[in-house]
C-alpha cells in the first residue's frame, strides 16, 4: 500500500500563481522582514514591513514593536515589546533587494526580554575578542509530516534499522532532499555561513553546519539559518523539528555539536590549550548540561544516554575521534598537534547564543562553579 505522504494545504496552493506576482516590480521600496526568537527560547517569529529606500547597513534598519502577550514575551495590559535590528540578510523568498534581519528584544523598559540570549553573549563575546574565539555549529533536525509522524515513514510500522541512511543516496534511504537541497541555496544566496550539510543516521533525519563564525557572529548565522529552515519547510508543507529525541526507541537523537577554537589554538602547539580549556570544562559539567537545552538539561536527559553516539549525561568524557564522549578531538587535530575540539554535548534545540556563551566563560574567562559572573561593571 502507498504511503499517503501527511503535508499542509497551504503546500498545495498553486505556486505558479504566486510567481505571477512575485515578479511585479517594487518601484524602489524594500520589504524588510524582522525575525525574532519567541517566549519559548526555540521558535522564531516574523513580521514585515516596506521601507522606502534599500538599507544598506543595519542602522539602516528601524526599530520596531510587537504583541509580546502573543509570544508568551510581555503581560496583555503591557504587551508592546521592541524590535531591535542587529543583523541583516538577503531575502531569498522575496529576493534582492528585500532583506531579512535579525533582531534582539527589549522589554517595556528597554531590558532583555528572558529569552533574549544574544545580550549577555555579546557582552562575554565583547570581553574575549583578543582570543578571536571561532565556532561551527553542526545542526540536527527531522522532518516531519504536518501530523508529527517522521516523513516519509510509513503510515504504520518503522524503515529497516539504521545503517544505510547516514550521507545515503536513493529513494529507499532518504526522505525530502529537495527540501536540503533548496535550504543550502537559500541560506547562500541570503548571506548565511552555511558550510555543508549531510543526511544523518536515522531516517528522515539531517545536518547542516554553519561556520567557522567569530564570536556573536555564530549564532545570529545559525539562528537565521534555522528561520530559513522553517519557511522552506512551509513551502513544501512538512516541518522540521529540533527536538533532541524525536523518536524514542533505537533511533539515533538529534544533536548541535559545536566546534570551537582560540587563535592560540590553531597555532603551532595549539593542542596543549586545547587540553587545558577540556580540563577546565571537565570541572564545569553540570554548569554546561543545564544551559545546552531550554530546558536545563531535561530535553538532553533523553538524548545523552550513552547509546547512539552520544556520552552518558551524568559523566564527563573526552577523546581523540571518540564520538560516544563528551568532548571530540579529531584525529587530524591530534596529529597536527593544533586545531579546535568538538562539544557534542548541545541539543539540536539548545541556544547557540547560550552555548558559545558558556564556553567562553568557563574556558577563556576561566569561571568555575554552577553561578555565572555579572561582567555589567566591567
Amino acid at each position: 500500500r502507498a504511503v499517503t505522504m501527511s503535508v499542509s494545504h497551504s503546500s498545495r496552493l498553486n505556486k505558479l500563481v504566486r510567481e505571477q506576482y512575485m515578479r511585479l516590480p517594487q518601484d524602489g521600496l524594500v520589504q524588510v522582514t524582522y525575525v525574532w526568537i519567541d517566549g519559548s527560547g526555540e521558535g522564531v517569529r516574523c513580521k514585515s514591513r516596506t521601507l522606502d529606500k534599500e538599507p544598506k547597513s543595519i542602522e539602516d534598519v528601524p526599530e520596531w514593536n510587537f504583541d509580546g502577550s502573543s509570544t508568551a514575551q510581555a503581560e496583555g495590559s503591557n504587551s508592546d515589546m521592541f524590535l531591535v535590528p542587529v543583523r541583516m540578510f538577503r531575502d531569498p523568498f522575496c529576493l534582492d533587494p528585500n532583506k531579512l534581519v535579525l533582531c534582539e528584544v527589549l522589554k517595556y523598559n528597554r531590558k532583555p526580554a528572558e529569552t533574549n540570549l544574544r545580550h549577555t553573549c555579546k557582552k562575554v563575546m565583547d570581553l574575549v575578542k583578543d582570543s578571536h574565539p571561532w565556532f561551527g555549529m553542526e545542526q540536527e533536525y527531522t522532518l516531519l509530516g504536518i501530523n508529527g509522524h517522521p516523513y516519509g515513514w510509513p503510515d504504520n510500522g518503522f524503515p529497516g534499522p539504521q545503517g544505510p541512511y547516514y550521507c545515503g543516496v536513493g529513494a529507499d534511504k532518504v526522505y525530502g532532499r529537495d527540501i536540503v537541497e533548496s535550504h543550502y541555496k537559500a541560506c547562500l544566496y541570503a548571506g548565511v555561513k552555511i558550510c555543508g550539510t549531510n543526511a544523518e543516521v536515522m531516517p528522515s533525519q539531517w545536518e547542516f553546519q554553519v561556520g567557522p563564525c567569530e564570536g556573536i557572529e555564530m549564532g545570529d548565522h545559525l539562528w537565521m539559518a534555522r528561520f530559513i529552515l522553517h519557511r522552506v519547510c512551509e513551502d513544501f508543507g512538512v516541518v522540521a523539528t529540533l527536538d533532541p529525541k524525536p523518536m524514542t526507541g533505537n533511533w539515533n537523537g538529534a544533536g548541535c555539536h559545536t566546534n570551537y577554537s582560540t587563535e592560540e589554538m590553531r597555532r603551532e602547539g595549539g593542542l596543549k590549550h586545547i587540553e587545558a580549556a577540556i580540563e577546565k570544562l571537565s570541572k564545569r559539567h553540570d554548569y554546561h548540561i543545564c544551559v545546552y537545552d531550554p530546558r536545563g538539561g531535561r530535553d538532553n536527559s533523553r538524548r545523552l544516554t550513552g547509546h547512539h553516539e552520544t556520552s552518558n549525561i551524568f559523566e564527563f568524557s573526552a577523546g581523540v575521534a571518540n564520538r560516544g564522549a563528551s568532548i571530540r578531538i579529531p584525529r587530524q587535530v591530534g596529529q597536527d598537534g593544533c586545531g579546535y575540539f568538538e562539544d557534542r554535548r548541545p541539543a539540536a534545540n539548545c541556544d547557540p547564543y547560550a552555548v558559545t556563551e558558556a564556553i567562553m566563560r568557563t574556558t577563556v574567562l576561566n569561571e568555575t562553579g554552577v553561578e555565572t559572573k555579572d561582567y555589567a561593571d566591567h
